[in-house]
Order: structure tokens, then sequence, then C-alpha cells
């Protein structure tokens, strides 16, 4: 803790900075001989005149308590998951032995990887929270079933499911295997779910029971009960959704000023008529990088908030030092979007790193040309030769052969809807560049670095300006429970900053900014 310089009352910039520094102590600005000054004595106050004052306020107190309760967790912060394991079993074991809750990032990693992963964390975390991705994949429903059969395996008690445009029956099983009566009589909901969403009417669907037609369908093919299905049809899907804004890979790019107010003010329209949704707590995400963004978020009414891109420059992320030093020099506007792997023929994009990268360039040349032709054998005889020299390395006839191989083992159904189909054969061919172009990122190959692809959102530059002259502008520094611990630290003191300015104190320029300090400094 800094210790206060002046003992009596704070006067420069810097002490009074102390004084609110002091969060577990209340403040109270005085006049005090003539000259106003903060203190945290409250002898001192009483002799003098008080003309503002805020209560204790520490990081813990942040957001809504009960999400604490609910999942186990000192802090209303979670780490969302990053897809292929960058979110990895370590940044995740950190996380939960630090107390905070943490989502594995499945989406992207074959069966087998996630089911090692599930393993792990089950067995070092028996418990402590954390949580396991469910990503929307619409072109592989093979996967979703994958991943559920996974997280029911090793009795994962929370998902953070994301880009769901719909529900499926896999998200709606998940949650109904999981519904028990207590012996009051109450609904248990032991299979926990978060789900992250952009748009108030996905939103929706996760604020209501699961549907009909969908539970009907599971207990007809005896995957779920028919007392599961009653139960599933009296509670919302999700006990915590989450306001994705600008955010790193799949990404609306909706502004959070305008999204987190739609979707409290949603779901307090929909518990008028279904009051079991007026529990379901909203969250933030999207932007969140800095202690002035996660106190914005909280002050907007955010039950908690999520971080993504900035955790993947953390130590224990899955990326490769190469790409973690690209991101430790990223800036607010060095993002792009580009097309995305897993819902490339349906034109959606995810938001990538420009700086350092020629991905999101050759991304959307792809894409450019799987819409103006029908299949590779149409490709123009220029194109073809330039995308196998510069793009594959290879003939695509050959790659053609890897995607065979690949979904043969992952999800056969893919080449059973491209026999015959030239149009859905080039889609699989160019998904090979963008599917592999995150691996190359994550495992370094430095023959590759002009093809990495990097999920990276506007929070990473607003982390590096931060951070900027502290500790943790060096991307070895970078511990993903530090990073939390700063983040919520920032926010709670610039909740005190901010109460202040409401009460119509002025202070110092100085003081409206928190900088990191490594924890024997405070």
């Amino acid at each position: 803790m800094t210790t206060l310089r002046n003992p009596v009352v704070a006067e420069t910039a810097g002490d009074i900075a102390a004084v609110l520094l002091e969060l577990e102590r209340p403040c109270w600005i005085v006049r005090h001989e003539g000259r106003m000054g903060a203190t945290s004595d409250a002898g001192v106050a009483g002799r003098g005149q008080i003309l503002a004052a805020v209560p204790p306020l520490a990081p813990e107190r942040l957001g809504d308590g009960s999400f604490r309760s609910f999942h186990g967790v000192r802090a209303a912060y979670a780490a969302g998951a990053m897809a292929n394991g960058i979110a990895s079993p370590a940044l995740v074991i950190a996380m939960a032995e630090a107390g905070y809750l943490a989502s594995y990032g499945a989406a992207g990693v074959p069966p087998a990887g996630i089911e090692a992963a599930l393993a792990e964390l089950s067995r070092r975390l028996t418990g402590k929270p954390f949580a396991c991705n469910l990503i929307h994949s619409p072109s592989e429903p093979a996967l979703e079933r994958a991943i559920v059969d996974a997280c029911l395996r090793h009795e994962v008690r929370c998902v953070e499911a994301s880009a769901f445009m719909d529900l499926t029956a896999e998200v709606v099983r998940y949650r109904a295997l999981g519904l028990t009566v207590d012996p009051r009589g109450h609904i248990e909901c032991r299979n926990r779910l978060i789900a992250k969403v952009s748009r108030v009417e996905v939103a929706e669907l996760f604020l209501r029971p699961a549907p009909a037609r969908l539970l009907q369908a599971l207990v007809a093919d005896g995957r779920i009960s028919s007392a599961q299905a009653e139960l599933a049809a009296r509670v919302p899907m999700a006990d915590d959704i989450t306001a994705e804004a600008d955010s790193g890979g799949h990404t609306d790019r909706r502004p959070l000023v305008v999204l987190l107010p739609e979707l409290v003010a949603a779901r307090d329209r929909i518990a008028r008529e279904l009051p079991a949704a007026a529990a379901v707590r909203i969250g933030a995400a999207g932007g969140i990088g800095t202690p002035d963004a996660a106190a914005a978020a909280f002050a907007m009414g955010a039950a908690y908030v999520v971080t993504g891109s900035v955790n993947q420059a953390a130590r224990e992320a899955n990326q490769c030092e190469a790409t973690k030093n690209l991101l430790a020099t990223a800036q607010f506007a060095d993002c792009i979007m580009a097309p995305s792997s897993d819902m490339f023929e349906l034109g959606v994009q995810v938001q990538v790193l420009r700086r350092g990268t020629m991905f999101a360039a050759r991304a959307q040349r792809l894409y450019d040309l799987y819409r103006a032709y029908p299949g590779m054998d149409a490709l123009p005889a220029d194109v073809r030769k330039d995308l196998e020299a510069k793009l594959f390395r290879r003939p695509l006839e050959t790659v053609w052969q890897d995607c065979v191989t690949y979904f043969t083992e992952r999800d056969p159904a893919q080449l059973t809807a491209a026999e015959g189909d030239e149009k859905a054969r080039m889609a699989l061919v160019f998904r090979w560049y963008l599917g592999l172009s995150s691996g190359w990122s994550i495992r370094g190959e430095a023959d590759r670095a002009a093809d990495y692809q990097i999920w990276c959102g506007p929070a990473m530059g607003a982390f590096n300006t931060w951070t900027s002259g502290t500790y943790l502008a060096v991307p070895g520094n970078r511990g993903v429970a530090d990073i939390a611990g700063q983040l919520m630290r920032g926010a709670a003191y610039l909740t005190r900053v901010a109460q202040l300015r409401a009460a119509g104190v002025r202070l110092p320029a100085e003081c409206a900014r928190y900088a990191p300090r490594p924890l024997e400094e405070r």
C-alpha cells in the first residue's frame, strides 16, 4: 500500500491519489486550514469542513454480488474463451486458482484435444470455478455435440455459449441434463450457461425457456428425460448473458454503450411476462482492456465484465512469443475485419490484428473469389497459379486431399455435402487456409508470419497504451490473473474518482488515471 506523505490532509495530486487508493477505507474531501485536501482519517475529517465523501469500495464489490456467489468467484470478472485453445488449460487454471472465472477455448480444437484439456481441468480444479466454450458451428454440427459430450463426461458445470444465431439441440441438451429439483421444490440448474451475444433477438432466445420443438425432439431421441424437458420449459436457457460489443474474433462491432442497455431493457421486458428471467444477469464484453472501460461498464449496470483480447498476450495464453510481441505493439486502430473460417460460406467475419500480417487481405481475396466463381475449375489459370504459389504453397488438388483426410476424422458430413457440389468443395479448400492460419500464429511458424490470423479487438491497443512505461508493458510480465487484479483495482479506484466528480469535486488531472503497480508496491 502506498504510504501517505502528509498524515493529516493530502493536498498534492500524488497524496490525494494515495488516499483514494486506500480502497478499504472511506475518503473525505475537506477544507482544512483554508486549503482543500483528502483524508481517510475520520477524526481529521471531523475537524474540518467536509465537502464530499466516498465510502470504501473494494474491487470485489463491483458488479452484481450474485455473480460472485453463483459461480463461487472473488470478483465479477471473467476471462472469456479464445478459440483454438488460446485460452489454454494453463490460463484457466491460473484464473481459477486466483478465484476468477475463465473459459477454456474449445472452438477449433479437435475432439481429442478437448477431451484431454477438460480431463486436466477437471482433475486440477476440483471444486474450483471454470467454464468451457461451446461455439455455434452451423457448418459442423458434430463439433457442438462433441464439446457437449466432453463437458458432460467430465462434469463441466459451466459453459460459455458463443456465436449462436439460434438455439440448437446440443446447447439445449446440456442445459436440460443439469436440471434437478432441490428438497424445497426449487429448480436447480447444475449445468450453468453463460450466453455471449451481440443481438437483442439472440439474447431473447436465452432469456426464455428452451423451445418445445427442441425439447420434444430430444425426448423422442432418448437424449433427455421427459422430466428434464418439463423442467427446461420453466427456466431461462441462460443464467448470464454477456453483451459482446466490439471485440476480437466473432463480433458485430456493436458499441457497448448501446448494446448493454438494450439487453438490460430486453431482460426487464421479458421478466414482466416470465418472472424467472429477472434473475438472468447481463454482463459486458468487448473493449474491456483498461480500468476506465471496466469502470464505465459497471457504471452502466453491467453485472460482470469479460476480457478477451488482452489475455492473448498473457504468459499463460497458448500463443507463440512472436505473436505476443506483435500484440504488445498494437494500437487501438490496428484491427480489421476478415472472413471467418467456421462460417465462411455465410459471409461471417472476425476481427483480427492488421499490424505485421497480411492475413486479412488474403482471406478477403479468397472470399471474393468464392463469391465470383462456381468452383475451383472455373478459376482463371493465372489466379489459380498465384494462389497455389503464395497462399497455399501447394496445388489446390493436394489441399483438397488434405481436407478429405481432415474431415474424414472430424466431420464426414462435410465431405458428403461437397460431393457433386463444386462450390462447396471450393469453400472447404479456401477454409483450409483460414483454418490453419491461426495455428501458424499459435505455433509461431516463422515462414508463415505474413499469414498469421490473430484475433484481436481494440481493447488490446487500449491496454498497451494504459500499461506503457509500467511493468505490464513487457509481455513476459503479463500474468492473466495479475491483469484481472489490476483492471479491477483500477476500476474501483476510478469509480471513486467518478463519485467525487459527481459530487462536484474537481480533482487534479493526475488523479484521473490509475497506473498498474506490482503487488509489492501497492
